[in-house]
């Protein structure tokens, strides 16, 4: 039986590390979604914006933000995904939680730190994918940096939607979107990007360029660049499924385990 799944893709701006001014914003343009959406996408660091001062900012499981995530997926009737900073047993992680509309959370803390800017200092690096089913999709959430190493992103386990969250900035926006394309490819399964828009507090632009992709790397959504901006996108099990079918790669694909 054929499943589908409709996504909305939240490409936002970001208040620098104001926790408050963020789930406010968000919450408005949540609220403006027309019709049913059965996930919900934030970008990464959605709350505070990729920030190192990771002590003045960081929350627990049971602070705002998730919190505010649980109240959104229940009233939206929805699965809501995004990443967050968290503090737990005296470590920080950039770490992506699925909030579901029953009030379940999984999370995935960021495997691949950005040491170009840091971020290895600060966080806490993360030692297992997460991979969950859906509404009849096998999904694996990664973030930003993680894009870049395609064996992190290897489907090994029957994944049907690889969701990247985000602070891409604009420098580098053309490596974005052709590993966003790459990784679909490569794994014969959706990919979507979700990726913010404007300036933060180090100076770095943003300009979104999220968008979703099908198993043959074909665009099924762009999201224009630069604009705050919520869209929406159905995908298929029929498509996963014609496709596997026809192009049995991932049969000849190398065996590997990670370290």
């Amino acid at each position: 039986m054929e499943q589908k799944l409709t996504m909305s893709l939240v490409q936002t701006d970001n208040i620098w590390e104001d926790i408050d001014a963020n789930l406010e914003n968000l919450s408005v343009k949540i609220d403006r979604i027309e019709g049913e959406t059965d996930m919900i996408i934030l970008p990464e660091l959605f709350s505070t914006g990729f920030t190192m001062q990771a002590s003045g900012v960081a929350e627990s499981m049971d602070g705002r933000g998730v919190t505010w995530m649980k109240d959104i997926a229940k009233l939206k009737n929805c699965l809501l995904i995004g990443s967050l900073l968290i503090e737990e047993g005296g470590s920080y992680f950039n770490r992506l939680i699925a909030a579901f509309p029953g009030g379940e959370l999984l999370h995935y803390d960021k495997r691949h730190l950005f040491s170009y800017a840091g971020e290895d200092k600060v966080f806490k690096s993360g030692k297992e994918r997460l991979v969950f089913q859906y509404k009849g999709f096998q999904i694996c959430p990664l973030i930003c940096y993680d894009l870049r190493f395609p064996v992190w992103s290897r489907n090994t386990e029957e994944i049907d939607l690889l969701i990247f969250v985000a602070n891409w900035p604009n420098a580098r926006m053309l490596a974005w979107d052709t590993l966003l394309k790459a990784r679909a490819i490569e794994n014969l399964c959706y990919v979507a990007g979700v990726n913010r828009v404007g300036t933060d507090n180090n100076g770095l632009v943003y300009t979104g360029h999220s968008a979703v992709y099908d198993a043959m790397g074909a665009d099924l959504l762009k999201v224009a660049p630069k604009e705050e901006v919520v869209r929406s996108v159905t995908i298929t099990s029929e498509h996963i499924e014609e496709v596997r079918h026809r192009f049995q790669f991932l049969s000849d694909r190398d065996q590997f385990k990670i370290l």
